[in-house]
């Protein structure tokens, strides 16, 4: 069993660095681990080593920390809000960053990983029915789940995911991958929408994110592309790289506490003496833990993807903590980022006599308009969700677009004739 934190929750959090690093050093006297940008050898999160670097150069991020840490331990001890706390789902907006074509994972392949997330995060995983007897009265359905965005901070329709080449071949863990001046892409309102960003991760880390309590600017969550389900980094390729990265959006800590023997915060995940990695076998006794031995399957250890299936009560009543009034993720509580936005219909009645089709289209739209004046009258520009023109269009004739060199995906098209503008979206496939 393990202790919550205290007053002393504050001196705890700024002492974790030290601790982190000297854990650091001990896995590196122990362990020769080899790494390739498709294949890890061994599992690494680059989570604590952030929260180091963050907690030395903003010291108000300890006080924020802290201040969380209390509002987590009131919670856990208010039966009644625990049972009261309303079903979440989070908006989610993918940045994938690619060099190259095989780093830009198809729409496909997110959504696929955003339905691993619910699956998880509900304990409908499939392999859940392999949680070992002695845990599963432990494991839980945390009461969240994730949806793309459908609309954007600017209340316009999206998918939810942005594609974006970079000339960068490979990212660290400096955060570079969240700002658009070096190459990545900015966060959006992390008050509103989970940023997951989707990249080619360098120096063998698979994924890192950011605590509650950080910099806007900064929050969220960042994971190898190659992790994704059905992705190339085996044994991670099953996608439960984002499901431990986004536990630690939820403040969730490693399983071991990040020390020998160490405190997740988390009373129900037994005291364990370090990180598991591959698919250990039940029991894995270690510091005292009974006959049940390590939670190795559960998603804040390091072990293989496929070995993975669970989180515990404590760590979803931890989780539930941050959407709790006065949590530090309450405002995603109310985000309508996950709803697209209503059409509202013009009043002109021309506008309804304006038309785009064939819609979905893989290259030609025609311009159907039942207005006196021809339809080759109409001028057209077309922007992607993001509001960027796209200037790769061939007219053939004044009523025809051709938009066979566009990306796939949803545009706007604005229509004017001089007097009424019309407003048409398009899906090219």
């Amino acid at each position: 069993m393990k202790k919550t934190f205290t007053s002393l929750a504050l001196l705890a959090i700024s002492g974790m660095a030290a601790t982190v690093q000297a854990q650091d050093a001990q896995r590196a006297k122990v362990s020769n681990i080899a790494f390739t940008l498709d294949q890890q050898v061994r599992r690494r999160c680059s989570t604590m080593d952030v929260l180091t670097e963050q907690l030395a150069s903003n010291p108000g991020m300890a006080r924020r920390m802290a201040a969380i840490e209390e509002h987590t331990r009131q919670f856990e001890a208010n039966p009644t809000a625990r049972r009261t706390t309303a079903a979440l789902t989070i908006p989610v907006v993918v940045h994938v960053l690619y060099n190259t074509t095989a780093q830009n994972v198809s729409d496909a392949q997110v959504q696929a990983q955003i339905d691993v997330l619910n699956q998880d995060f509900a304990k409908t995983n499939a392999d859940a029915s392999l949680i070992p007897a002695a845990f599963a009265a432990s494991a839980a359905s945390t009461n969240i789940q994730f949806t793309l965005a459908k609309r954007t901070p600017t209340g316009t329709a999206t998918t939810g995911i942005i594609h974006k080449q970079t000339k960068v071949s490979s990212w660290s863990s400096n955060d570079a991958v969240k700002n658009s001046k070096r190459g990545g892409d900015d966060a959006w309102d992390a008050s509103k929408y989970l940023n997951l960003w989707v990249c080619n991760l360098g120096q063998g880390l698979l994924g890192y994110a950011q605590f509650p309590g950080g910099s806007p600017a900064t929050d969220g969550v960042v994971v190898l592309y190659s992790s994704l389900p059905g992705g190339t980094a085996k044994p991670y390729d099953k996608g439960r790289t984002a499901t431990h990265e986004v536990g630690h959006w939820l403040n969730l800590r490693h399983i071991w506490g990040d020390a020998s023997c160490g405190n997740d915060y988390v009373s129900d995940t037994p005291t364990q003496q370090t990180s598991n990695y591959g698919c250990p076998s039940f029991p894995h006794v270690t510091c005292s833990n009974g006959t049940s031995g390590d939670m190795f399957m559960n998603y804040m250890d390091y072990t293989d993807d496929a070995c993975m299936y669970m989180f515990s009560n404590g760590q979803a009543s931890r989780m539930n903590a941050l959407f709790a009034t006065g949590g530090a993720r309450a405002s995603l509580v109310t985000s309508t980022g996950g709803t697209a936005p209503r059409m509202i219909a013009s009043t002109s009645s021309t506008d309804l006599d304006v038309q785009l089709y064939p819609n979905p289209t893989s290259g030609k739209l025609i311009l159907q308009s039942s207005l006196e004046e021809a339809a080759g009258k109409w001028s057209v520009k077309v922007y992607d969700l993001q509001g960027f023109e796209m200037k790769q269009l061939r007219t053939d004739d004044p009523a025809t677009l051709d938009v066979g060199r566009l990306p796939n995906g949803l545009y706007h098209a604005v229509l004017t004739n001089g007097t009424t503008t019309v407003h048409r979206r398009f899906q090219k496939e």
